[in-house]
């Protein structure tokens, strides 16, 4: 178990400690990404940047992912086909039910970025990092996100993930760097002491904070 994600984000940074920061990009996931990628950038000097990434949930069980987007060129639509027929939805339903959830992506970027540059992906390792996966869902959207942006090697570091949706992920990214898999696996939470919510103003705090964030390189 992590004390909190800053516990977390400090043990991933030690398992990637001898990559290039020059040549890489930690990309955190909002909001419960960014505590975690924050160790990792101090621990590292590798840039930071957010890749924006929505839960698309089942009607009546939000929690339950049928789907996810995220932020980037073209389609980033992610549909968690096993949960849809099991609810009955079509993709036509999933991306209904996604409408939402754009709207929510587009508030996120104007609040977190405003005019500011993003980090360019193009030839670099993009190192995905959130609290935990549950679905996988999230997680593929940001590495169908993150591909269409040109990266030349994709990691996933994550804390903690189930053992069936690390094995799946690991044909689809370069690396996989997962610390714990919890075998029953419910839930990310039940990894970690504390586990508040992680809140708008402290991603903003965050940015703020790291001089080398969105293309602004540490002097």
């Amino acid at each position: 178990m992590f004390e909190d994600r800053q516990d977390a984000g400090r043990a991933l940074a030690k398992r990637l400690n001898t990559m290039d920061p020059g040549s890489t990009v930690i990309l955190a996931l909002p909001r419960g990404g960014v505590p975690v990628a924050k160790e990792i950038c101090d621990a590292t000097g590798a840039p930071l940047d957010l890749l924006l990434v929505r839960k698309v949930g089942v009607p009546g069980h939000s929690e339950l992912a049928v789907g996810a987007i995220a932020d980037g060129p073209g389609s980033s639509l992610v549909i968690n086909r096993e949960v849809a027929e099991s609810c009955g939805l079509s993709e036509a339903d999933v991306r209904d039910l996604a409408k939402p959830e754009q709207v929510e992506l587009e508030r996120r970027k104007k609040l977190y970025f405003g005019t500011r540059n993003r980090v360019d992906l193009t030839g670099k390792a993009a190192i995905l990092v959130d609290d935990g996966i549950a679905t996988g869902a999230t997680m593929r959207a940001a590495i169908k996100a993150v591909n269409a942006r040109g990266a030349g090697q994709i990691i996933v570091a994550v804390p903690v993930a189930s053992r069936q949706v690390i094995d799946a992920l690991k044909g689809e990214v370069d690396h996989v760097i997962c610390l714990a898999t919890p075998e029953p696996f419910w839930a990310v939470g039940q990894q970690y002491a504390h586990f508040p919510q992680v809140s708008d103003a402290e991603v903003t705090e965050v940015l703020s904070a790291i001089p080398h964030v969105t293309g602004h390189p540490r002097p």
